[in-house]
């Protein structure tokens, strides 16, 4: 099993902290080769949502993985949280690095994000990688992502959440998070092992966090955002003319597989992988298999 980096960063990467703006940015980056960039999802982090894919990734390719303004270790300022927040943050970070152009990989959140890119900023994303992602249709919302959006509820809960990290054993967590991940039993002890739990509990401990966390749902799950014309972006999947891979967990009860075979259907040069008996996070759960696909479809 690859060792969290925030204990032993792989020999091929490094973690640091770069200034972008009036914002200090932490990122994972190494490797050598044409650039990939990774974009993690909600309550994550780069370090955290590609643990098991950057080493082997910076194998053939040059990687860059930032923590998103608000999560992980980078800065976490009062900012009005969204997709397009987190879009303009990604082509500042690339203009940062000198990327003109990158294949870009993204999960979740960190897929609304890439595809956001792709669309507003074509030249920037050489090939597109979307890992179950929000925005390919009308995800399948739980109570708590609606209770949240709530004044004081949500705040409440996010107390809980930490302290529950620190008391609640770790196999009544992962019970929990297998509801809303569909990952199974036996998956999530791999995936939220003893230094993912370390991760995430400093994560849940920095100040800022929740509040972050909760204005980044707040701007996603209302009655006015998932009605709009932008929440769906299948009308436009058309526009994107660079090749695109869709890698899917089979059983995602969020975004079920059926967003990502229509995604499939209306992008031009598209190909899809399912991966069998993984959940909202194939990257995690099915790691060899996720990145062999990756690989293949990055390779010129």
């Amino acid at each position: 099993m690859i060792a969290s980096v925030l204990r032993r960063p792989p020999k091929a990467l490094h973690a640091g902290m770069v200034q972008i703006g009036s914002l200090r940015v932490h990122h994972m980056h190494g490797g050598r080769g044409t650039p990939v960039l990774f974009i993690h999802g909600l309550g994550s982090s780069g370090y955290m949502e590609w643990r098991y894919n950057l080493e082997f990734a910076a194998v053939r390719h040059r990687v860059y993985a930032p923590d998103l303004p608000g999560f992980g270790r980078t800065e976490k300022p009062r900012a009005r949280y969204g997709v397009p927040y987190f879009t303009r943050f990604i082509d500042r970070y690339m203009e940062d690095r000198g990327l003109r152009s990158a294949a870009v990989v993204g999960a979740s959140l960190g897929g609304r994000i890439a595809l956001e890119l792709a669309l507003k900023h074509p030249t920037r994303v050489r090939k597109l990688v979307l890992v179950n992602t929000l925005g390919l249709g009308r995800p399948n919302l739980q109570l708590s992502y609606g209770l949240v959006t709530l004044p004081r509820v949500g705040e409440a809960i996010m107390k809980f959440a930490g302290d529950a990290l620190r008391w609640a054993p770790q196999p009544m967590i992962r019970r929990v998070a297998a509801r809303y991940t569909g990952a199974r039993k036996g998956k999530l002890d791999q995936t939220m092992d003893d230094d993912y739990f370390t991760n995430l509990r400093e994560l849940y401990a920095a100040d800022g966090y929740g509040d972050a966390y909760l204005a980044t749902v707040r701007s996603l799950v209302t009655m006015k955002a998932l009605m709009a014309a932008d929440h769906d972006l299948s009308k436009r999947l058309g526009e994107i003319k660079m090749p695109v891979q869709l890698i899917w967990g089979a059983n995602d009860p969020l975004f079920p597989v059926a967003h990502a075979t229509r995604a499939h259907a209306l992008i031009a040069h598209s190909r899809l992988a399912v991966l069998e008996g993984a959940g909202h996070t194939p990257q995690a759960e099915r790691p060899e298999e996720f990145n062999r696909v990756l690989d293949n479809f990055l390779s010129p």
